[in-house]
């Protein structure tokens, strides 16, 4: 998600659709006061979720509905509403987006934002095996396959329109190619997407660390500590986009073997990096420069590493006390209303968070990580 493309609509987009984001004035989140049970038990969870999605079903993005802001959502609901007291309610408001639409992607064929959106139409029509839901995603890969790659990946904005050059692309377009090859058995979406992924994983990925940059300007950069600069909800896209394209990626693909590799050691590395209060800050190595809580990287690692111990691919007496960690820290953000906080805004880097700043991706997250934490509580 290519944020300064525009810088001065983005801030107005990004002051538009985020609620009270003045950092002044915020607090540490407090479990005192936290209107939600943070239990790690069935109905708490879904109580939790069910808030969240309503408020903001009733507070609609005013982002395109087509855009990758957008997408974790219609995602999240598509995996929260089986587990709701009224799942048609929530699939009908994702059939809605799809109507509104028409199905289609974005409308910039290579860039990988675009194709993020696709992701709720493919598992809608898992449920209702219609392909006109599919169809315009599908004719949009075919295009996309086609391109060459040749280019460099050193970072520049006209680039994100053609290459996957930002490490966040890894959660838009590679699940919904590889649902694109779950959809019609064509293994040409699943080859070009494993060419692509690690064409940028090999170029982004801090083989040392077990983190990725968020594109080759941050390479040489420094925190203020000296250490290097890796953005957390960057490395959330990441490892969200690995658990979800091995969710779908066939069991005997013959790669399957090096993103489960990657898997565990960003899962590893991420599982140092949360902080006593169960959060990760904005910036993963310098947690001081940027204190107050971050929700949507948060919510993004307790997806994944949940997700990861749900499949037996992690251990689970390792990673539970920090899934249950991430998530109690994660319900406590949730306000009285609903409304979840300490979202940063859109961006590239790392940055501030207010316990009033909110958007939609962070709601997605949230509702991926409450599907895979309900998963692992006892009924």
């Amino acid at each position: 998600m290519p944020p300064s493309r525009f810088p001065a609509i983005v801030l107005i987009l990004s002051l538009a659709t985020t609620v009270g984001c003045a950092s002044s004035g915020a607090r540490p989140v407090s479990s005192a006061v936290a209107p939600f049970d943070d239990a790690i038990e069935r109905r708490a969870i879904v109580a939790a979720m069910t808030a969240a999605a309503d408020w903001q079903l009733a507070n609609p993005s005013r982002h395109p509905r087509y855009d990758w802001t957008q997408a974790p959502f219609w995602i999240g609901l598509t995996s929260f509403a089986p587990l709701s007291g009224d799942p048609q309610r929530y699939l009908s408001a994702v059939r809605r987006n799809g109507e509104e639409n028409r199905w289609r992607p974005g409308p910039r064929p290579l860039l990988a934002d675009d194709h993020a959106i696709t992701q709720s139409y493919f598992v809608l029509q898992r449920g209702e095996p219609d392909r006109a839901m599919i169809e315009p995603a599908l004719q949009t890969f075919d295009a996309v396959i086609r391109f060459p790659s040749e280019e460099s990946l050193e970072f520049s904005w006209e680039k994100t329109s053609r290459q996957w050059v930002w490490c966040d692309a890894l959660f838009m377009s590679p699940p919904a190619l590889a649902m694109a090859t779950r959809a019609t058995g064509d293994h040409r979406y699943l080859d070009f997407m494993n060419r692509m992924w690690w064409r940028t994983s090999d170029y982004l990925y801090d083989k040392e660390e077990h983190l990725y940059y968020r594109d080759s300007r941050f390479f040489d950069q420094r925190a203020p500590n000296g250490r290097k600069i890796f953005w957390s909800r960057g490395n959330g896209w990441v490892l969200g986009g690995l658990a979800r394209v091995l969710q779908e990626m066939p069991p005997d693909y013959a790669e399957r073997g090096r993103y489960l590799t990657q898997f565990r050691e960003m899962a590893g590395r991420i599982a140092q990096l949360q902080q006593g209060d169960g959060y990760w800050r904005t910036s993963l190595l310098d947690p001081d420069t940027h204190p107050r809580p971050e929700t949507s990287g948060t919510a993004f690692y307790i997806f994944a590493l949940a997700w990861g111990v749900n499949e037996r691919h992690l251990d689970r007496a390792t990673y539970e006390p920090i899934i249950r960690r991430g998530w109690a820290a994660l319900v406590r953000a949730v306000q009285s209303n609903g409304m979840l906080g300490y979202v940063q805004r859109i961006g590239d880097q790392p940055g501030e968070t207010a316990a009033s700043g909110t958007e939609i991706y962070g709601v997605g997250a949230f509702l991926l990580a409450g599907t895979e934490v309900h998963r692992l509580a006892q009924p």
